[in-house]
């Protein structure tokens, strides 16, 4: 019946066709990734067996590297890489440069995803309410609670928020390789934590996979947002959340 409509007509009219198959599967990964936070958070009310592992490896990971000045140093300076103040000043200057550019959806998708993300870890450390590590030797002094870590989850979203936005930018065959530099600055900003004694391994773990969660969420909004005005799904780890800016992006 719907086969002598015009095509415009027919996309409205099948949602899978409005949205694309891409949304379905972002919103499958969001559940996917729910399960595992479910895990670590049922372990952490439970005081389940991972509970244990966490305090000995927390203190062996500290007791490796308080001895060591050099080690110290290089673990704050990744560890400041994630705090709050420094990813509120990179998420205001990358959104007011792409506004700048005459890109408000891409300075409001910034905004959006790193305060909300905020707003999430700050909700779930209220509610678990789980206490920092007693380690023998405490390297920095963290404000709050543990589960799950701000840092690892906001440094997941506004890294990867910022990656999706300007990889358009980023020359085709150095893509791969930035997005692995990501990654791995991720997980160096969470290793530190761990190091300096400030968080348990299934706090930063669950901090990476909330992060995830909300960062999926916050693209597939945008994806809906592209797909309701009739532009192209996007590839967001290969080409970009809206790979058209990428004249309007690049400086000069």
């Amino acid at each position: 019946m719907e086969a002598g409509l015009p095509k415009p007509v027919r996309d409205n009219l099948n949602p899978l066709e409005r949205y694309g198959l891409r949304l379905v599967l972002v919103a499958l990964t969001i559940v996917l990734v729910a399960v595992p936070f479910a895990f670590l958070l049922f372990q952490v009310l439970s005081h389940g067996p991972l509970t244990h592992a966490d305090i000995s490896i927390a203190n062996r990971l500290n007791n490796a590297v308080y001895r060591h000045h050099g080690w110290v140093v290089a673990l704050k300076v990744i560890s400041n890489l994630g705090k709050p103040i420094t990813l509120g000043v990179l998420v205001v200057l990358a959104a007011a440069y792409v506004l700048w550019r005459g890109r408000r959806r891409l300075a409001a998708f910034l905004v959006v995803a790193a305060v909300g993300g905020g707003l999430v870890d700050t909700a779930v450390k209220a509610a678990v309410n789980r206490p920092r590590p007693h380690v023998d030797h405490l390297l920095v002094h963290a404000l709050g609670k543990s589960f799950p870590s701000g840092h690892a989850m906001s440094s997941t979203v506004t890294y990867g928020a910022l990656l999706v936005v300007f990889l358009p930018v980023v020359p085709r065959a150095a893509r791969r390789l930035v997005v692995g530099a990501v990654v791995l600055l991720l997980f160096a900003i969470g290793v530190s934590r761990l190091a300096l004694g400030v968080h348990y391994v299934s706090d930063v773990v669950a901090g990476w996979v909330l992060g995830s969660a909300w960062l999926a969420g916050s693209i597939a909004a945008f994806e809906a947002w592209r797909a309701d005005r009739g532009r192209k799904p996007s590839e967001p780890l290969a080409e970009g959340v809206e790979p058209e800016a990428a004249k309007d992006l690049k400086a000069g």
